[in-house]
């Protein structure tokens, strides 16, 4: 079982900044969406126990291999039709009360339709059907596969942990063990993401 002094650590050891509030300063989602409005310039991130987490800017290869992940995504999902995909700046409240901003992510439109406008404008209030973390120099992967986990267990359907680094891929899925893919050329998207194939070799190596 994952403790708050492991997602602590998990933090700290990601190069992340932790900031621990007392309880009688405990945000409410709509005060701590407006926390992250007015610190628009920071990447931050919330445990399920309340932690804030302060990310640094992903460095220039990160930020142009996340691009051409998200460049990707989008363009299956514009042809499909069925849902919709986000990049890195989106946040999710998850059914644990985390919020999370995974690299890249996708909901079905039917799930998104429900919503009002306002919680359409703040962070929405669901787990991605689909989720993407991408390794960066600075990244643990046990801080990564964490999150993964985190996302599996608040509904997620297909995670994908991609790691550049060592040109391995882990996949998630409900109910499995992580599988581990070693250096593959493409990634199908296949039952969760129909007809989508991610062509990895526009992430292994960078654009410049």
């Amino acid at each position: 079982m994952t403790t708050l002094a492991d997602l602590t650590e998990a933090a700290v050891e990601s190069g992340a900044h932790v900031l621990c509030l007392p309880e009688s300063m405990t945000l409410s989602d709509d005060q701590f969406f407006d926390f992250c409005q007015v610190n628009r310039d920071l990447r931050i991130e919330r445990t399920a126990h309340g932690e804030i987490i302060v990310m640094s800017p992903a460095g220039g290869g990160s930020s142009n291999r996340n691009l051409r992940l998200s460049v990707q995504i989008e363009a299956w999902a514009e042809r499909d039709g069925t849902g919709v995909a986000f990049d890195s700046s989106g946040g999710f409240i998850l059914p644990n009360k985390a919020m999370r901003s995974p690299d890249a992510s996708w909901v079905e439109r039917s799930r998104l339709v429900t919503l009002t406008k306002e919680q359409k404008d703040k962070f929405l209030p669901l787990c991605p059907d689909f989720a993407v973390e991408l390794r960066s120099p600075s990244d643990r992967l046990s801080v990564l596969r964490r999150k993964m986990q985190e996302y599996i267990a608040n509904g997620t359907c297909l995670g994908w942990l991609i790691d550049p680094l060592e040109r391995k891929v882990h996949i998630y899925k409900p109910g499995e063990q992580p599988r581990i893919l070693d250096n593959p050329n493409t990634l199908s998207g296949e039952p969760v993401l129909p007809g989508f194939e991610l062509k990895l070799e526009r992430i292994w190596d960078l654009g410049f």
